[in-house]
């Protein structure tokens, strides 16, 4: 390839809009162009890229025994009327009509249709197991798009989905795709960690997301160093403490605390530890029929975990003012569970405590010395509903936990039937009898990967792609291209001689001064640089520099090849 044949449309500066690394240097290193929010064009060189890690995912899942196939981006409707997520999605889902005035949606994922291809399809025992995958773009109406490809409402997605004669079955093929998967990733050359994960809005029983480790990922990971145990913090097991703090003695007074309504403010007023401190915060219970109101009780130094506290308490909405005022007549910052006659589930933490600061239901004023017992029933729900802190147990019993920030771009699922039975998806077993299908789901953000592997991977001067998924292996910058004959034919020769050894090379035949052309390519991101001068080539070398090298090295004209070759197998 030749770069006037090619395009390259890098600039100076990122527009204004650009927020994070990836964004930035994406559209700076023409990889991406915006057409409207959340929606980009790929331009050549970012499709190359694209294309890289869309090849790599195809190849191993190949290897793994999934079938490609093919699924349309439009999808009627009343698909998702018949699983019943077409109500729940929400606004995310594109919904339009016909011109006979018919449902369909823009498909944000294909549960629905691979159903009912199977279900069409298969009828029998003998024809399961089956694993179909695709590759393809999806559309998710995000209400606020950012970061570029990060969170757009157009992606290229790689989805599969397995189907199973029995749940043992399933649990085979989640294994090997998680194997997978893990080496998909490592072959893209990433750093990254797979970790268990709540099912979310999919459903199902197992999840693991694969996260690609990087300080702007919108996901906490809680990891522990000292073993394999990783999960998303919003799943993470916080461990319950020994009873050390049981069994307080002090006397139950209310003091005054003057606008103190955070925890943080009001130990350090009353000059105690914020461990001893309880924060309640009121919430919504959903229940037959209307609401419930409901009161979550954690220590002061710790975070609230909405889907823990899901799982306990069921959906909920957090109490609007007025409505903690009517319950326990007071305003927020001051509320507590003492004289509180409403559902009240405890924090593990806060179960084991004794002598704690809480609200006392009056503005300006906290109580201390409050006791399980005596101040307050014992509690009848007991939880784990926070986010786990560096340094807490880890669940496996390794060590202590860490935290990180992962940026999501895979996740598998074991949906169980869920969709199976919604559509009625069965095969007839060897008795004869009508079974519904296990499935799996297994998702991977192609596009995605493409701005998670630059927040992994950046310097000053721009991109550093891993040698796998650069647009181009190799860069040949040659020097007075258009004036030199020697330069001209030692250039041609040695991209002649990198193609027909099967490595991924661009000539720099454009006619720009050699500091526009070093920055143009440091900026995108190629790994590997050699530049073709008369001086060296007086001498019979090379110039060979990597992308995070400080230093050129002198190579011999003639070793150049099985050189780069050596260093792209490395």
């Amino acid at each position: 390839m030749r770069a006037s044949q090619f395009f390259i449309a890098t600039l100076k500066e990122a527009p204004s809009d650009a927020e994070i690394v990836s964004h930035k240097l994406m559209l700076r290193a023409g990889l991406i162009r915006r057409l409207a929010g959340g929606i980009y064009t790929w331009m050549p060189m970012g499709l190359r890229v694209l294309r890289k890690v869309e090849n790599i995912v195809r190849e191993e899942m190949n290897r793994a025994g999934a079938v490609e196939l093919l699924m349309p981006a439009v999808q009627p409707f009343e698909l998702w009327e018949e699983s019943g997520r077409g109500p729940k999605y929400g606004p995310e889902l594109l919904r339009f009509k016909d011109r006979h005035q018919r449902d369909f949606v823009i498909g944000p994922t294909h549960e629905e249709v691979i159903t009912d291809v199977v279900r069409r399809e298969v009828k029998s025992y003998r024809q399961l197991p089956r694993h179909f995958y695709q590759v393809q773009t999806k559309f998710r109406d995000e209400i606020r798009p950012r970061f570029g490809v990060m969170r757009g409402r157009e992606f290229l997605m790689k989805d599969g989905y397995s189907f199973h004669a029995s749940f043992a079955d399933l649990e085979r093929e989640y294994r090997n795709m998680y194997e997978t998967y893990s080496r998909i990733f490592s072959r893209l050359g990433l750093k990254f960690r797979a970790v268990a994960a709540d099912t979310g809005a999919i459903g199902g029983t197992g999840s693991h997301e694969f996260h690609v480790l990087a300080d702007s990922g919108e996901d906490a990971i809680a990891f522990c160093p000292t073993s394999d145990y990783a999960a998303n913090v919003e799943l993470a097991e916080a461990i319950a403490p020994q009873k050390v703090g049981a069994g307080g003695t002090a006397t139950m007074e209310k003091k005054a605390t003057p606008n103190k309504t955070k925890c943080e403010d009001v130990a350090a007023f009353l000059g105690l530890p914020l461990t001893q401190t309880v924060k309640a915060i009121a919430v919504m219970a959903e229940k037959e029929g209307g609401s419930e109101f409901v009161l979550l009780l954690l220590r002061g130094d710790h975070d609230l975990n909405e889907i823990k506290a899901q799982k306990v308490v069921g959906t909920f909405r957090f109490a609007r003012d007025e409505e903690i005022v009517e319950a326990l007549g007071c305003k927020a910052g001051y509320i507590g569970a003492v004289g509180f006659a409403g559902r009240v589930v405890v924090d593990r933490s806060v179960a084991v405590m004794g002598d704690m600061v809480c609200g006392a239901n009056e503005e300006g004023f906290h109580l201390t010395g409050v006791n399980f017992g005596r101040d307050l029933p014992q509690p009848a729900t007991v939880a784990d509903i926070r986010n786990v802190l560096a340094g807490d147990p880890s669940p496996d019993g390794a060590g202590v936990l860490d935290l990180c920030r992962g940026i999501e771009v895979g996740h598998i699922f074991q949906l169980r039937t869920k969709y199976a039975e919604a559509l009625k998806c069965t095969f007839l077993d060897e008795q004869g009898k009508d079974q519904v299908m296990e499935m799996g789901c297994y998702g991977i953000g192609v596009s995605r990967i493409v701005g998670a592997a630059i927040e992994q991977g950046y310097d000053e001067r721009g991109i550093i792609f891993p040698a796998g998924i650069a647009p181009f292996a190799v860069v040949i910058v040659p020097m007075n291209y258009a004036k030199s004959e020697v330069v001209r034919t030692a250039a041609v020769a040695l991209l002649d001689q990198l193609l027909a050894a099967g490595i991924d090379a661009i000539l720099d035949d454009r006619d720009e001064r050699p500091g526009s052309m070093f920055a143009d390519w440091e900026l995108i991101g190629v790994p590997h640089r050699v530049v073709v001068g008369e001086r060296g080539l007086k001498e019979g070398k090379l110039e060979y520099k990597g992308r995070t090298d400080t230093e050129a090295t002198m190579i011999a004209a003639g070793e150049m090849t099985a050189f780069l070759q050596t260093k792209l197998c490395g």
